[in-house]
């Protein structure tokens, strides 16, 4: 079957003919958990998809919190991504060097501020590179500034607190994309203060389980609800979805997204938010 909102997708054969397309713009939102010891804004100088622009998922946010990477304020976001050469009326394509993790967090992020004309590049740059697709190994040149006009969506946006309400009303499901023995609390929090275990209700999906292990491309949609559904998920009720950091919850809402349900939002902040309170209750 197929997807119900396929927006959301584009392969790399379809990005390979719309590479020059005036109102197609290629986003790397490349991110590493801190542990990889890697750095996404070098990697993209050395290599990237001709005409990529850098989306820094820890600087493009509120850098005043004491959580990583939480949305910036709209003024924010629309300064640094109309720096970017990204604003109104294009169609923007956003890729990560993992194949499918933070990218899903850029997409989620420009739907939150308003751009829904947005889609995340199946496989992203594994795939791409795989294929021998062609990359520009040059550091880039600044792009053209554009106007981006910023619409807040907060309907895809929650905090601890609409979490706790939420998770007491007997309907909504928040679902944690962490692994599962870090959702378990079997395995220690990569980030210092913070708990192990979840909050007390949630279901988990780890995000990987909605890739297919061989080519790293979203799963075809009858394997996607399937997996949906074995984790416990009523696509019919309402869920959040979170994760370590608030990165890859998105994958949760874009897989939701494809299947027809486009309003699944994502708990900024997540278990480092929940987990760092002492006063917060968690389950292991």
């Amino acid at each position: 079957m197929p997807y119900a909102k396929p927006d959301a997708l584009v392969s790399t054969a379809w990005l390979a003919d719309h590479l020059d397309a005036p109102d197609v713009r290629v986003v790397d939102a490349s991110w590493f958990f801190p542990q990889e010891g890697r750095d996404p804004r070098a990697e993209h100088a050395k290599l990237r998809i001709p005409g990529a622009v850098f989306f820094d998922i820890d600087e493009i946010a509120d850098t005043t919190s004491h959580l990583p990477h939480m949305l910036p304020a709209p003024e924010k976001f629309s300064s640094r991504v109309r720096r970017l050469g990204l604003g109104d009326g294009v169609k923007i394509v956003v890729y990560d060097a993992i194949g499918l993790r933070s990218a899903a967090r850029a997409w989620w992020m420009f739907r939150v501020f308003g751009h829904d004309d947005v889609a995340v590049l199946d496989g992203g740059l594994p795939k791409w590179l795989a294929e021998g697709r062609p990359v520009v190994e040059e550091r880039p040149e600044p792009p053209r500034e554009r106007h981006f006009t910023a619409r807040v969506n907060n309907l895809l946006v929650k905090d601890r607190h609409q979490v706790a309400r939420a998770t007491g009303d007997g309907r909504t499901q928040l679902v944690d994309m962490r692994p599962a023995d870090r959702f378990r609390g079997e395995a220690p929090e990569p980030r210092p203060g913070v708990r192990a275990g979840h909050v007390p209700g949630a279901l988990n999906l780890p995000y990987t389980d909605l890739l297919d292990p061989m080519s790293g491309t979203v799963l075809d949609a009858e394997r996607l609800e399937a997996r949906i559904l074995a984790a416990g998920i009523d696509p019919s009720k309402p869920v959040i979805a979170m994760c370590g950091s608030g990165v890859t919850a998105g994958m949760l809402a874009l897989a939701m997204y494809l299947l027809g349900k486009r309003d699944v939002p994502v708990y900024d902040g997540s278990w480092a938010d929940w987990g760092s309170d002492e006063s917060l209750p968690i389950e292991r």
